[in-house]
């Protein structure tokens, strides 16, 4: 009890730090060669950092889904697109009226939440009326719809392949342009924090603890006299306005937003994180998407290094591919570390505090 107790607190306070450090990084000159593009105050930097953010919020919305309820989607980054396209498309069709600026920003924040409310229901009553393989096909197939709908510009609002841009007519000025590149980044920041304590919240409620007993034993909590359902449709819902937020984060971010981001590969993105970060770990989706994002930023440049084109063909080729070094990656965690990056920390730390106990256990028998 003593040892879960010290490390509860300790992982407040480390994310108390890390917290604080993420806050004033915009106002400190570090410089991290091969990681960021350039010191910590540039647009470049930051623009990088505030993406690892929303992926990370993206990732603890799919943690809340996948990790939490067991339900594994294949449709996820469709909520992620309805923020996205669902703010851009918003803005476009109320920008033109004569209602107040400031009062259209909100509206269309509020509108877009609705219908990721709304389409998160919809397509968890309707999924989750089957479970397992069946379950992942139907959300793959809603996704794939959607991804169609976008791509063919349906009613003329979606622009097809090009997607939707900013209508930054109606967006505050302090998220506009390269000079307010910090506001962007702690906007990304505070998306990550607000889900990451909504997630907090749900986990740690009476609802949390059913959809976990319902992924463990759905029969048991069934005769209790609970609606396994029913929790499940509340935290799928949950993990869609979720997304949705991120979504619109990435929005104001990006300025636009084309299909690509509701493709069943980029759900299937969402997987890797959750699963290099650990499943079932909040701090697993954060680290995951953090370093995922890092890492598919940077690897590029160092696929094209002088050094690697100097190597062997039969090593050049496959360094050189980015995908192939964050495939391997993968691949090397699931063997050596199943349990994710937080996993494997967890085991150390417990090893670690076990040796540490005996000792004081063998002296307190003796006494």
């Amino acid at each position: 009890m003593r040892t879960f107790l010290s490390s509860t607190t300790g992982m407040l306070v480390i994310g108390a730090v890390l917290l604080a450090v993420a806050a004033v990084l915009p106002l400190l000159n570090l410089s991290l060669p091969g990681i960021l593009p350039g010191p910590t105050y540039t647009p470049g930097a930051l623009s990088m950092l505030a993406y690892a953010f929303l992926i990370s919020a993206l990732a603890l919305s799919y943690h809340l889904i996948f990790g939490i309820g067991g339900m594994l989607s294949f449709g996820h980054a469709m909520f992620f697109s309805a923020g996205a396209y669902g703010l851009g498309i918003a803005l476009n069709l109320l920008a033109p009226t004569a209602i107040p600026e400031a009062a259209v920003f909100v509206l269309a924040i509020v509108a877009t939440l609705v219908v990721a409310l709304v389409a998160g229901n919809l397509v968890g009553a309707l999924a989750l009326r089957v479970t397992g393989i069946s379950f992942a096909m139907v959300t793959l197939a809603f996704a794939q719809a959607v991804n169609v709908m976008l791509r063919r510009d349906t009613g003329g609002l979606t622009g097809g392949e090009e997607g939707v841009t900013l209508e930054v007519a109606v967006v505050p000025d302090l998220l506009i342009g390269v000079q307010n590149a910090r506001n962007v980044y702690w906007l990304a920041l505070g998306i990550l924090v607000l889900v990451y304590l909504a997630c907090v919240w749900i986990e740690k409620s009476r609802l949390g603890h059913v959809v976990v007993a319902s992924r463990e034993n759905e029969l048991r909590v069934t005769v209790l006299g609970l609606r396994p359902y029913t929790v499940r449709l509340f935290i799928f819902g949950a993990g869609a306005v979720f997304a949705a937020v991120a979504g619109m984060g990435f929005l104001l971010l990006q300025s636009t937003v084309t299909p690509r981001i509701s493709t069943a590969d980029f759900t299937l993105t969402l997987l890797v994180i959750v699963v290099l970060g650990g499943v079932g770990y909040r701090w697993g989706a954060i680290i995951g998407g953090i370093l995922y994002t890092l890492l598919d930023q940077r690897l590029a440049s160092l696929a094209s290094a002088s050094w690697i084109a100097e190597l062997p063909a039969v090593l050049r080729i496959p360094l050189s591919e980015p995908l192939f070094l964050l495939g391997m990656l993968f691949v090397l965690v699931v063997m050596f570390a199943p349990g994710g990056i937080v996993g494997l920390t967890q085991r150390v730390t417990r090893r670690r505090d076990t040796a540490t106990e005996r000792p004081e256990a063998l002296t307190d028998a003796r006494t």
